[in-house]
């Protein structure tokens, strides 16, 4: 099995992808598992129809890896690969379709309203978050609507910090969604399908010293203290890890993917997004769910490749 890792790119988290593929080389390696590491560059393309490797893993996180875009040109090269679909990964990147689409199926997730930036200032900025927080109600999470590893997401807790919550998330795109802050345990499940359909692994629960689960939090070893499995009872734990998987099979997210949600304090799960590319790094979600699951990481991204490979084969 010849597999071509994707990481790096240009957008903001380009570090962390290539962390990402650093780790999954190195773990892949441990499995006997043969593996490079290649850039999105000019020359791609023309390696990857004349090599024609067994699977392609990308770890390429933000625009250009989540969009759907690189899933495209996979799909047209007849190349095996890891996760969504290029439809599935359209919707799946763009937050607020990606809510429209769970609530459709009768899971729940916070209110919410995606504003386009030009929206946002044609309809006199103040009198939209007045609005906004009248009818949402405080406290509220701004986020870009496209985009990973929290960046521009930021929690207020009044009218004040609001508007100056959307000036940061609007420093990472054009459009944001305004979401009401659901209290309780923030949990990421993280879904894989090595066969015989989408399971569960443990769910990892998130707890931030900042209390806000941001980009620094992630990623710098000390901010973030993480439970897995998380502490829920068994009956909170099923209905989080039912939910999961009927989010992750509604998107269509394929042999890997990661549902981050908020179990309230009445044990309800609430969908917040989805990862189509799930980071890989040594504070990553989804290498810790693995761990409590009872797996070498080498194990189950082995697992997870051959899984997709012999999707592909059935098509």
């Amino acid at each position: 099995m010849k597999i071509v890792i994707l990481a790096g790119g240009i957008s903001p988290e380009r570090d962390v992808s290539l962390k990402s593929g650093r780790r999954l080389a190195d773990h892949l390696a441990e499995a006997g598992v043969e593996s490079e590491i290649r850039e999105p560059d000019e020359l791609l393309i023309d390696y990857l129809a004349t090599t024609k490797p067994d699977l392609v893993w990308s770890v390429l996180h933000g625009a250009g890896g989540e969009d759907g875009s690189i899933q495209r040109l996979l799909e047209m090269l007849d190349v095996s690969f890891v996760g969504a679909g290029s439809e599935s990964a359209k919707i799946a990147w763009n937050k607020a379709a990606a809510k429209s689409l769970i609530k459709s199926v009768g899971i729940s997730t916070p209110e919410w309203i995606a504003l386009p930036k030009n929206t946002f200032k044609q309809l006199n900025a103040k009198s939209v978050l007045d609005v906004v927080g009248e009818r949402i109600g405080f406290p509220l999470v701004t986020k870009p609507i496209r985009g990973g590893s929290a960046q521009g997401v930021v929690r207020s807790e009044n009218a004040k910090e609001l508007a100056k919550s959307m000036i940061e998330a609007y420093a990472y795109g054009d459009e944001v969604v305004i979401e009401k802050h659901i209290e309780g345990t923030e949990l990421a499940i993280t879904i894989v399908d090595t066969g015989n359909g989408p399971i569960a692994l443990p769910a990892v629960e998130i707890v931030a010293e900042s209390g806000n689960f941001g980009y620094e939090e992630r990623y710098i070893p000390g901010e973030t203290t993480f439970f897995a499995p998380a502490r829920l009872d068994s009956q909170a734990a099923e209905k989080a890890a039912e939910m999961a998987v009927k989010a992750h099979e509604t998107l269509g997210l394929g042999v890997f993917g990661r549902i981050d949600m908020i179990v309230d304090k009445d044990n309800v799960p609430w969908f917040l997004e989805a990862s189509i590319i799930p980071g890989l790094t040594e504070t990553s979600l989804a290498p810790q769910a693995f761990v409590a699951a009872g797996w070498t990481l080498g194990e189950g991204y082995k697992a997870i490749a051959e899984s997709a490979i012999s999707r592909q084969s059935r098509r």
